[in-house]
């Protein structure tokens, strides 16, 4: 038993680590802001969670698997909320071309500056 997890471990340590390569070349080759952001959380979580699942498969041991969870919790927790200050902060700046948005929610709110007031 102790073999096959260990093999399933180092098959989640490649995964994970093929992931984070994706999401390291998606930053580097996507042209604007919200493509590199999307490169920059969603590939590079799986990736992280698939690495720590491949730890705890080697590991086994109670006290890591609690820290493992605990690094997991805070990948989960933290990686959505710098995503959106990321997008925000560009649409903010206006470093990014407007006409690839499908949608632009904030353009009926005012200028996009925080300057208008939600009625």
């Amino acid at each position: 038993m102790a073999t096959i997890a260990n093999w399933l471990g180092a098959g989640c340590l490649v995964a994970g680590a093929l992931l984070g390569l994706a999401a390291a070349i998606g930053v580097l080759r996507f042209p604007d802001a919200l493509s590199r952001m999307h490169a920059a959380t969603k590939p590079q979580v799986l990736g992280v969670l698939l690495l720590l699942l491949g730890i705890a498969l080697r590991l086994r041991s109670p006290s890591d698997l609690g820290m493992i969870l605990l690094v997991a919790v805070f990948q989960l927790a933290t990686a959505p909320v710098a995503a959106q200050m990321i997008g925000r902060a560009a649409y903010r700046s206006g470093r990014l071309d407007r006409s690839l948005l499908d949608a632009d929610e904030l353009a009926e709110r005012g200028s996009g500056d925080g300057s208008a007031r939600p009625a």
